[in-house]
C-alpha cells in the first residue's frame, strides 16, 4: 500500500510530455461508470474530463461493474474508487472488491482517507476483511484529485510496459528469425555449387531444408530458375548418402 502525502491544489495538466504522447494522438479509453459519476461533484468531474483531455484519452460513460475501465496500450486496468469513506459501507465495500479482484487481472483501488480517524478505520477493515496484501492493490490517498491522477498514472504506466514488452518479443523474434536464416544458408550453401542467391531462391520458392530435401529436381526446376545441373546435385545431396558423404574439394 501506497503512502498518503500531503494536500496540495491541483491542475488539470498531463502527465507527460506532449511529446511523448502515441503517435495515433490516444493514449486510450477510460470508460467511467454511469452511476459512480451521478454519486460525485460536478466540479470533480469536470476535472477528470480536463485531466483525461489533457493525456490524451477519450471518455466514455457506460455500466460497468468498476468504477472505471481504462484501456491503454493494449491492455485493460479496472479501478474502484472510493472517493469518501462511510464505515457504514465498509462491509459493502469489500464485498465488492472482493468480488471484482476475480474478474480483473489488473485491478487497483483507490481510497480517499482525508483524517486520521479514516485511515484507522481503513487498515482495520482491510485485515478483518481479509484481504491480500497486492491481491488488489490499494492506493490511498488524502485528495481526490490526487487519486485520479494516480489511476490515469496507474493505466498510462501499464499501457506503455506492454507495448515496451511487445516491442521486446517482436525484436526477439526477428533475431530468431535471423538465427534461422543464418542456419538454413550454412546448410543450403554447403552443397557443392550453390550459393547464397540460389539458397534464397529455394528458400523463397520451396521452403525449409526438409521440403527441399524432399523436392524432386522437377519441383525445383519447375519453381527456381536453378539450372538442371544444379537441381541434380541439390536432390542427390539430400538422397544419395555415396554423394554427401564423399569429400568435397572446394
Amino acid at each position: 500500500m501506497e503512502n498518503t502525502v500531503a494536500r496540495s491544489e491541483r491542475h488539470p495538466t498531463p502527465l507527460f510530455p506532449s511529446n511523448a504522447a502515441p503517435r495515433s494522438g490516444r493514449a486510450g479509453v477510460c470508460l467511467m461508470k454511469t452511476t459512480w459519476r451521478n454519486g460525485q461533484e460536478e466540479s470533480f468531474i469536470f476535472f477528470i474530463s480536463s485531466f483525461l483531455s489533457s493525456n490524451s484519452f477519450r471518455l466514455n460513460f457506460v455500466s460497468i461493474d468498476p468504477d472505471f475501465i481504462f484501456n491503454c496500450g493494449g491492455l485493460s486496468v479496472a479501478f474502484v474508487f472510493i472517493t469518501t469513506w462511510e464505515c457504514n459501507l465498509v462491509p459493502y465495500m469489500f464485498g465488492r472488491i472482493q468480488k471484482l479482484k476475480e474478474e480483473f487481472a489488473h485491478f487497483y483501488v483507490v481510497v480517499t482517507l482525508q483524517t486520521k480517524e479514516q485511515n484507522d478505520s481503513f487498515i482495520h477493515s482491510y485485515f478483518k476483511f481479509g484481504m491480500e496484501l497486492g491481491r488488489p492493490t490499494f492506493v490511498p490517498v488524502p485528495d481526490v484529485e490526487m487519486g485520479f491522477e494516480k489511476i490515469v498514472n496507474i493505466a498510462l504506466s501499464l499501457g506503455v510496459s506492454k507495448q515496451q514488452h511487445g516491442v521486446w518479443k517482436l525484436k526477439a523474434e526477428r533475431m530468431r528469425s535471423m538465427q534461422r536464416m543464418d542456419l538454413f544458408l550454412g546448410i543450403v550453401t554447403s552443397i557443392p555449387g550453390i550459393d547464397n542467391h540460389d539458397a534464397n531462391l529455394l528458400n523463397q520458392a520451396i521452403g525449409s531444408i526438409e521440403a527441399i530435401a524432399k523436392a524432386s529436381k522437377e519441383d525445383i526446376l519447375e519453381k527456381t530458375d536453378l539450372s538442371a545441373e544444379k537441381a541434380d546435385i541439390i536432390r542427390r545431396f539430400f538422397r544419395d548418402p555415396k554423394f554427401y558423404l564423399s569429400p568435397k574439394l572446394s
